[in-house]
């Protein structure tokens, strides 16, 4: 399906050369409303070009152009007559393929630092004289290859910026794509509409119409079925296969119990009738609370969630399929919400044979016979929901925070149990509220609130000695999970937080504030 959407938009090759920053260029690409794909730089040249790339950006990396084994391009791809952006090493790999002169000069530059414009060219063009950016690098471009126009330079790198505006050949030394360089998307964006003249039509819209059309080829007459966890991945790919299949759909929720206060509702209420969409829900509470009796180890709870998950969504599906029987269709298929970064941590985007037959639904064994439809593996998670609210998801379960799998069961550090599960819900629900009421909900990646069952402490209220659970509060910042920072929430929204949830939930008389990064911290306590 990705084959067929880059038919239609030719994409912009992302070479990765091991760079933490392949995925934020591809990012920072369809921010501009331009499509991209990231590629492994082993890829051979005649691949790229298969591709059709409408321009190619290579990335940075951790090597150094002369070291042993270090990555490189063949510099036929300079001769292709596509437009091409080097960024830090990319960019060296550019110079030296090109006949410059890459060399260390003693002095490497790591974080801010301060750039200046000696002509703007097209690449600078609209940006200050002076500005600062973000670099990481030990060698520097010491000399353009013949052709390249000098833009800019820093202390340690005299070459800091080139462009051959004949051969449409670009870069820079320091990194666009990271917010701390504070004109690098203007200077994404000259590269993009200017330098490789594309246009800016990448739109929710424009995915939705190519994503229908392209499931309504693979599917045909059959019936699909899709795991709906009532999270925002799943849920706009229902959306979305529905949009092109209507009824062929049939989409299943497992209420195991480990839901937050009233998403099963919200579910069977909103989704249903903003899309239309055939749901069935599993009343499954009982059966895994009873599997997670007296369990407490965190990954003996995830598997045991997961394995029950399994079995009740395969009861499922032998109903669907034996009701679809005496009909006379087929059901061949199942919906997964994989996103693409999934794809590329998985493979590099090569193929559908890469993703996890397991992704997004809680581990579905290796031998069913399903053909995937992932119609949002081209998506990062900020175009997901914009699709979303174009196919009018509600807006409740669009902005929904990440939520994990096995629900509040990793949540509760302890044994789970109904009174438990109840005590957090309770509290989680008071600290969405607050957050929603002071306008942070756009502010945060998620707020896990944690129960520490296992663990009580003293404290007063109502004028008598209580001895109750603490609560932990997790705010978060991140782009994409892999690594996030907690998020500083104003004082008097924690206090009230704080507050209603001592006064509100009797069971706690501790609110506590987890202040740690990942790493060296997860988002997630279990």
């Amino acid at each position: 399906m990705a084959a067929e959407v880059a038919e239609q938009h030719r994409p912009v090759l992302v070479v990765d050369f091991g760079a933490q920053y392949s995925q934020l260029i591809a990012r920072r690409v369809r921010e501009a409303k331009v499509y991209s794909e990231v590629v492994p730089h082993s890829m051979p040249v005649e691949q790229m070009l298969a591709k059709d790339p409408a321009a190619i950006i290579l990335s940075g990396g951790p090597a150094s152009v002369y070291a042993d084994g270090a990555p490189g391009i063949d510099a036929s791809l300079f001769e292709a007559g596509v437009p091409i952006m080097g960024i830090c090493y990319g960019f060296q790999v550019m110079a030296q393929a090109l006949g410059g002169e890459v060399a260390r000069t003693g002095l490497s530059e790591f974080g801010g630092t301060p750039v200046e414009v000696c002509s703007a060219g097209v690449l600078l063009a609209g940006t200050p004289e002076k500005q600062d950016a973000w670099m990481s690098h030990g060698d520097s471009v010491h000399r353009a290859p013949e052709g390249f126009e000098v833009l800019a330079t820093t202390a340690g790198a005299p070459v800091a910026a080139f462009e051959d505006r004949e051969r449409r050949l670009f870069g820079v030394q320091w990194h666009p794509e990271v917010k701390h360089s504070a004109h690098g998307q203007a200077v994404l964006e000259r590269f993009l509409y200017d330098g490789a003249g594309l246009a800016p039509d990448w739109t929710p819209g424009n995915v939705i119409a190519e994503q229908v059309a392209a499931i309504r080829a693979q599917v045909g007459d059959a019936r699909v079925i899709c795991a709906l966890s009532g999270g925002v991945d799943s849920a706009v790919a229902a959306a979305l296969v529905q949009k092109a299949v209507g009824d062929q759909l049939t989409c299943v929720h497992v209420d195991h119990g480990l839901m937050r206060e009233g998403e099963v509702e919200q579910i069977e209420r909103d989704f249903v009738a903003a899309t239309g969409v055939n749901l069935v829900v599993r009343d499954e509470k009982k059966r895994f609370l009873d599997a997670l009796a007296g369990v407490s180890d965190p990954e003996t709870k995830r598997k045991i969630i997961g394995r029950e998950f399994i079995r009740v969504f395969e009861d499922a599906q032998r109903d669907i399929i034996a009701e679809a029987g005496e009909h006379g269709e087929e059901v061949r298929f199942l919906v997964q919400g994989t996103l693409y970064p999934d794809v590329v941590e998985s493979g590099g985007g090569e193929g559908a044979a890469n993703i996890k037959s397991h992704h997004n639904v809680g581990g579905l064994p290796e031998d069913l016979k399903f053909e995937l439809v992932e119609p949002l593996r081209t998506l990062f998670k900020d175009e997901v929901r914009a699709v979303g609210r174009e196919l009018g998801v509600p807006e409740e379960i669009v902005s929904r925070q990440p939520f994990p799998g096995p629900g509040l069961g990793i949540r509760i550090i302890g044994e789970v149990t109904a009174e438990r599960l109840d005590i957090l819900r309770k509290a989680d629900a008071i600290a969405r509220e607050e957050l929603t009421k002071a306008g942070l909900d756009g502010e945060i990646w998620q707020c896990p609130v944690v129960l520490l069952a296992d663990v009580r402490s003293v404290g007063v209220q109502g004028d008598g000695r209580t001895y109750g659970h603490p609560v932990v509060l997790r705010p978060v910042s991140s782009e994409d999970a892999m690594t996030a920072d907690w998020t500083r929430l104003p004082y008097e929204v924690l206090a009230t937080i704080s507050t209603r949830i001592t006064n509100e939930v009797r069971e706690i008389n501790r609110v506590v504030l987890d202040v740690t990064s990942k790493p060296p911290a997860t988002i997630e306590w279990e």
